[in-house]
């Protein structure tokens, strides 16, 4: 009986729930080291009084140091390629494609329309409130002055910050976690009902992820779980996590490294263009950034529409792909496969 509560018989392997919580503490471990120690390290070296350390000061270094992003992406980048590594080898006993890696070249148009739907919805944004007259620009290539570096040498930190961001955060919600509870739910609904389930659920664990961010709201996480149903979209019609990394890529590098905007609440340290944010908070998200505001729901909508047009025009098909909540198993080799037996 206590067996049948950790393990599937009829999948010879771990329970969903089992695999989704392993691959969570396997990645907070090494996250914490990936991203928390070298951040650490940084932010006591910033820290200018080491005779009366405070944990909120040393915080508030490594926050705004040009290398948190860095860190924290990258960091989570390397967690997630160890943690679903070895969840996929011993707990899920399947490829890591089948978590939305098939790079056909289907796969890499998704993504190319990704990247490009991220920044022009992130574009629209921007030309929406500077027309309204809710922004000022006040500075063009705009570098903090507690970043005592080049202002391309922080384009590249931003850049590689963003990658690992948008990578790890899909990985993780999108693809591994949808999967794993769209299987779980299988059992007790059908196979849409299941991936439908899984994306509510994950979309909601997204958006609680994020209030703990600085000048978090209740509408802001609310806002930031829609945003995990927008981002979402095109991995449950597709099966694929190109368009999710692509547009979470640049959406967030727009947001912050073009545009000048608050990103998730963390206000960006090096900035193509520098503004000052006015108008309605309720409109532009105040300063959480325009994930918080009616102006961002509106792009998420405008991104779903065209997000599910592209998948129309490309796939022919813009029903659920219930694979996503079938598991099949490591597939045997036919006897044609297997090596002839020398005489």
């Amino acid at each position: 009986m206590i067996k049948r509560i950790f393990w599937n018989a009829d999948e010879h392997r771990v329970r969903a729930l089992w695999r989704l919580i392993a691959q969570m503490v396997i990645f907070a471990i090494f996250v914490s080291c990936a991203g928390g120690v070298p951040g650490a390290i940084i932010a006591v070296r910033q820290y200018d009084q080491p005779g009366s350390v405070d944990p909120a000061q040393i915080e508030a270094a490594f926050t705004s140091s040009p290398y948190f992003i860095l860190f924290t992406g990258l960091g989570g980048l390397v967690a997630i390629i160890i943690s679903v590594g070895v969840a996929t080898r011993f707990l899920d006993r399947r490829p890591l494609r089948d978590f939305g890696f098939h790079f056909d070249g289907a796969w890499w148009r998704d993504l190319g329309f990704g990247l490009g739907l991220g920044g022009a919805l992130m574009l629209g944004i921007f030309l929406v409130e500077w027309l309204a007259g809710w922004l000022t620009i006040t500075d063009t290539f705009y570098i903090a002055p507690s970043f005592e570096m080049s202002f391309v040498g922080s384009l590249l930190i931003y850049v590689g910050g963003y990658l690992g961001v948008g990578i790890y955060e899909e990985v993780l919600s999108r693809g591994y976690q949808l999967l794993n509870i769209a299987e779980g739910l299988q059992s007790l609904l059908t196979s849409r009902g299941a991936i439908i389930a899984a994306w509510v659920l994950t979309s909601a664990f997204f958006g609680l992820a994020h209030a703990g961010n600085p000048n978090a709201t209740w509408i802001s996480t609310f806002n930031i779980m829609l945003a995990g149903l927008f981002l979402g979209l095109g991995y449950i019609l597709t099966g694929e996590l190109a368009i999710p990394i692509g547009l979470h890529i640049t959406w967030n590098f727009f947001q912050g490294v073009v545009f000048g905007f608050p990103v998730s609440g963390n206000a960006p340290g090096a900035t193509f263009i520098a503004i000052e944010q006015g108008g309605p908070a309720t409109w532009t998200g105040g300063p959480f950034g325009p994930e918080a505001g009616l102006i961002g729901i509106v792009a998420m909508l405008v991104g779903s529409a065209a997000t599910w047009l592209w998948i129309r025009q490309m796939r022919a098909s813009t029903a659920l792909d219930t694979s996503l909540a079938e598991y099949e198993g490591p597939q045997e080799a036919s006897p044609s496969d297997q090596p002839a037996e020398v005489a």
